[in-house]
């Protein structure tokens, strides 16, 4: 009963991890769309009225000025302001720093030491993990994810020798733990020795 539980509470929790996401996006850009939809509409008179002009160029425009924003951001000062964003608007959000770093890993834009795939010894098991970051007295905090949802799970601070880190991407790591542990063997093919500091691993 009890494994039924946790089952469904974290097959739950995993998909309102993927579909939230999904969901914010799609409302961000209708939301867009209805702002600027002013904007497009003497052009969207224009062209034949069959087409449906006004959706399209309202999401066109949405689609542009997102894309300026994320040039802006690369530079100098855009970097500054998306810090301070960051720092006193988006962390406050429930779950924005865990999305972050899951997406910059992903991406292949994280630091070394976030989300870095690892098999950890818990009891007389390897358990999959991810290691969050390097506490300093020679310890990881890890994040083991529940299977099949890799962002539901428990954290735990381990010793550096009860952590193995492995030399795989985030992606391959996430599709054996959704696959119920199918492909765990190249996992384990994949452990580098526990005295291997994590900033000597490559990169994902």
């Amino acid at each position: 009963m009890k494994f039924a539980r946790e089952f469904l509470v974290n097959t739950l929790v995993g998909g309102l991890l993927i579909v939230l996401p999904i969901y914010l996006t799609v409302l961000v850009l209708l939301k867009g769309m209805q702002s600027v939809a002013a904007l497009v509409r003497p052009l969207a008179m224009l062209l034949p009225a069959w087409l449906p002009a006004e959706n399209l160029l309202s999401l066109a425009l949405v689609l542009v000025v997102c894309f300026l924003i994320g040039i802006a951001v690369r530079t100098r000062v855009g970097g500054i302001v998306r810090h301070w964003m960051d720092r006193a608007v988006f962390e406050r959000l429930p779950g924005y720093g865990l999305f972050r770093s899951l997406t910059q890993r992903l991406a292949g834009e994280g630091r070394e030491n976030v989300w870095k795939p690892a098999l950890v010894e818990i009891e007389e098991a390897l358990v999959p993990a991810f290691i969050i970051e390097e506490v300093a007295d020679d310890r990881f905090t890890v994040f083991v994810p529940s299977v099949p949802t890799p962002l539901a799970g428990a954290v735990y601070i381990l010793s550096r020798e009860r952590v193995h880190p492995l030399d795989v991407s985030l992606t391959q790591a996430i599709k054996s733990i959704s696959r119920w542990g199918s492909g765990s063997k190249d996992l384990v093919a994949a452990m580098t020795k526990p005295t291997i500091a994590l900033r000597d691993t490559s990169a994902c």
